[in-house]
């Protein structure tokens, strides 16, 4: 079937797209490459359809779309390609688009050098030679040759021209193979494992993905509800995944972890099940923040250990009294540091179902089944030894600082109280500065050390800068005698010197290791009193997002590589670019450097530099379709590369 006919279908609604498929997420560059394919004529695959009575396909098509009547072909591979010529060829994305339309937006063609790019003012404005494809679909060839006919620079190549523009608009007369899947023996469920095998190369679908698809067949509202609680998170700082939110509902209403279980229930229920979720997850979100100062997703941990805690909150009807929340929290900062979720989730998390479950179910066997693993739940001083942001202690470390006494050296006042404001928001400062650290010949590890991290104010944090401790500590310690210590530090001087940087890594370790044994066994015994909470933490503006320029010296190195990119003709980036997400409009993420339309307009993907970042950061960069770099000099060897193209440049020259 050929392009053409294939999107007169789409329109038509006798293809669509199934509810189980994810949105739409190419970027441009896989977009360049599909249309650099067909233009060339080379194979781009061929489609898989599920083909199924049109009374059927309602319950498992995607969007609001009218679907012919009859028999429906429901699009299982090949989604990416098909929006990616629809929205190229008719100027628009299709009914069942879930998105970001800009990665297919204003393609153009080059009729000499026969590339397609995204549209650049500087570089494609008044040239007849740039096309635009999607008006070339949309109003054929005529207008675009007629200013090559009139121009006598052009004479001698119009055949050329002809050609390489027919071809183009050519594009849609391109026969595609379809594979077929029919029958009354294909159920949803075997239409998905086909779906998976077909799909190895990708993402699979996920069983939360089909869970989903199945409850949106009789309750179709089901994933903008669901959308619409992460949406309430995410303004507050909590990043939680549709499928963890659709266990915690599995949790509550089946007592079950896998999502089977979900088989059998309403759509009554389910919608009951939603709002109980909602309220258990609201409420555990206000008491580990208020109780153990994790008030942002960053230092969030486990969030897969929330289903359990919801539904052992729910079946208490969302009560509990102080004993059992201390017992509660005490596990559930366990389950962090232990990493009890981090393997295979579905099995874990049945086991503690049952352990609370049961007719003596309760917090005790929850803790018991921690020590079966570990043996002994006491904090020792090597397990600090853990480095970056990453670590597992980091967030262990953020608690102690927010509810341990830590106090903020420029005021002397107590860490927990800075929460909110552009210069009172709390910032990870390294104790000994990094840049000084790989001077004197410290490994990554040593210098991005657990041991090395602390807490400080925004603006305590620009006032320390880069300078050494043996100089800072002992200006704070004179200005507020106690502050320094109250972060964990040893206050032996000779430790504050770079020569005796493992040592003094060594002796802060031990004294986290003694501040986190003396909270945990303070919460679990109930000595912590419950601190008055005034404010729910979902009322609040977002503490903290991933990301940010760490040093003065980072920041002097990220200017100065901007000064070096508008050097070579290029825009500058955005320093400490806020990137978005599109579903929710709110912040994600804070890149170093950014240039969100590539180095020249709709030329390449979007690009950043991420300094020092963790792998979480990275992670939420590559899934928004950035281009990523975390080094300078790669960075650099980029645009010279593919950008100017500077190599190939001295090559001739030589």
């Amino acid at each position: 079937m050929n392009i053409s006919t294939i999107l007169d279908q789409i329109d038509m609604g006798s293809i669509a797209l199934p509810e189980f498929q994810r949105g739409y997420v190419w970027n441009r560059e896989q977009v360049r490459n599909l249309m650099d394919s067909l233009y060339r004529r080379h194979p781009v695959g061929s489609l898989l359809v599920w083909e199924t009575k049109t009374e059927q396909a309602v319950d498992h098509a995607r969007g609001d779309g009218q679907l012919a009547a009859g028999v429906v072909k429901l699009l299982l591979d090949g989604q990416q390609r098909i929006t990616s010529l629809y929205g190229i060829i008719r100027g628009k994305a299709p009914k069942f688009f879930d998105g970001n339309a800009q990665a297919f937006t204003g393609l153009y063609f080059n009729l000499e050098d026969e590339t397609f790019e995204f549209y650049s003012p500087k570089k494609m404005e008044g040239s007849p030679l740039w096309i635009n494809v999607t008006n070339l679909m949309q109003r054929g060839i005529g207008e675009f040759m007629q200013p090559l006919f009139t121009n006598p620079d052009y004479q001698s190549k119009l055949n050329n021209y002809l050609q390489r523009i027919n071809a183009v608009e050519g594009i849609k007369n391109i026969n595609l193979h379809i594979e077929e899947v029919t029958g009354t023996d294909k159920t949803v469920d075997v239409v998905v494992e086909i779906f998976n095998k077909v799909n190895s190369g990708g993402t699979k679908l996920s069983k939360g993905d089909l869970a989903l698809a199945k409850i949106c067949a009789e309750y179709p509202d089901a994933r903008d509800e669901l959308k619409k609680r992460l949406k309430k998170w995410a303004n507050a700082g909590f990043y939680f995944r549709m499928e963890l939110f659709l266990r915690c509902i599995n949790a509550i209403m089946t007592n079950e972890a896998l999502f089977s279980a979900l088989k059998d229930v309403t759509t009554d229920r389910f919608k009951k099940g939603l709002l109980e979720a909602e309220t258990a997850v609201d409420t555990l979100l206000n008491k580990i923040a208020s109780r153990l100062g994790l008030d942002h997703d960053r230092v969030l941990g486990s969030p897969y250990a929330f289903p359990l805690m919801a539904r052992y909150l729910d079946q208490r009807g969302g009560h509990l009294d102080a004993q059992d929340w201390n017992r509660l929290l005490y596990w559930y900062i366990h389950t962090i540091l232990w990493g009890r979720y981090a393997g295979s989730t579905e099995s874990v998390l049945r086991q503690d179902l049952l352990a609370i479950s049961s007719p003596d179910g309760n917090l005790e066997n929850l803790i018991a089944l921690l020590r079966q693993n570990r043996g002994d739940l006491r904090i020792k001083p090597d397990d600090f030894k853990a480095w970056s942001m990453g670590s597992r202690f980091y967030p262990l470390l953020y608690m102690l600082t927010r509810v341990h006494g830590a106090k903020d050296w420029e005021d002397d006042l107590p860490i927990s109280q800075h929460l909110l404001g552009s210069l009172s928001s709390l910032e990870i400062h390294h104790i000994f500065p990094k840049s000084k650290l790989y001077r004197h010949g410290y490994s990554r590890a040593e210098v991005n050390a657990i041991a090395n991290f602390t807490f400080l104010t925004k603006d305590t944090n620009l006032k320390v800068s880069n300078r050494d401790p043996v100089e800072y500590f002992a200006a704070y310690e004179a200005k507020h005698p106690g502050t320094i210590a109250s972060h964990w530090i040893p206050m032996d001087p000779e430790l504050w010197k770079y020569e005796n940087y493992r040592d003094f890594l060594a002796a802060r370790r031990e004294l986290l290791a003694q501040a986190a044994n003396s909270f945990l066994d303070s919460l679990y015994s109930g000595i912590i009193p419950e601190p008055e909470v005034t404010t729910s933490v979902l009322e609040r503006q977002i503490v903290a997002i991933p990301g940010g320029i760490a040093s003065e010296a980072e920041d002097q190195a990220l200017q100065a590589c901007n000064t070096w990119v508008a050097e070579q003709g290029l825009p500058e980036g955005e320093l400490m670019y806020e990137l978005v997400n599109p579903d929710t409009g709110e912040a994600i993420a804070v890149l170093d450097l950014a240039w969100t339309n590539g180095l020249q307009e709709g030329l390449s993907q979007p690009v950043a530099l991420l300094i020092d970042e963790d792998p979480a950061l990275e992670q939420i960069v590559n899934q928004a379709g950035y281009r990523f770099f975390t080094d300078i000099d790669s960075f650099k060897q980029y645009v010279q590369r593919e950008v100017l193209a500077l190599e190939q440049e001295l090559a001739i020259a030589s």
